[in-house]
């Protein structure tokens, strides 16, 4: 998929900032990756490249999980730059208050469009792991964190389709 020049995305201030404090919750978690080792989130951002022999996938992830991680890294670093002034609420901001409802509108150029997208994707895979999310009868509608793991669906399926719109 070729992405557009630039996509226009549309956020709540109130999105943004709880976007922003999920990128940075999945930055920490990368950057405390190699103390975490057995952590099962790790684990599904590098799975195992060769499923029926362990030696050969232990010896790709070590040849590639340092970059791959560090390359998630730096998508993160992107979407956070990105949200920037979006994010930021007003310290004496309260439930209601209309400047938490305010539209901010983002421009994403392709490459931090490609990190959004591999970004959301990463964090979506992270909470499927921490929700024990295998298939649709995981869900639970009642517990706000399925939520969460909607919402980046839904704004991941809107910048590919605007990132398909392009092609």
């Amino acid at each position: 998929m070729n992405a557009p020049r630039t996509v226009m995305l549309e956020l709540t201030r109130m999105e943004a900032a709880h976007l922003a404090g999920l990128v940075t919750q999945f930055a920490e978690l990368l950057e405390d990756a190699e103390s975490s080792a057995g952590d099962p989130a790790i684990a599904r951002l590098v799975p195992d490249a060769y499923a029926d022999d362990a030696e050969a996938a232990q010896n790709f992830r070590d040849m590639t999980e340092g970059d791959l991680l560090e390359r998630r890294r730096q998508d993160a670093g992107m979407v956070l730059s990105s949200l920037g002034e979006a994010a930021t609420l007003p310290e004496d901001a309260e439930p209601g208050d209309e400047v938490l409802m305010e539209l901010v509108e983002l421009r994403l150029e392709r490459d931090v469009l490609q990190a959004w997208l591999r970004a959301l994707a990463a964090i979506r895979l992270v909470l499927a792991t921490r929700l024990e999310i295998r298939s649709e009868e995981d869900h639970d509608v009642d517990d706000p964190r399925f939520g969460i793991y909607e919402w980046l669906g839904y704004r991941l399926n809107g910048l590919v389709q605007a990132a398909s719109d392009d092609d």
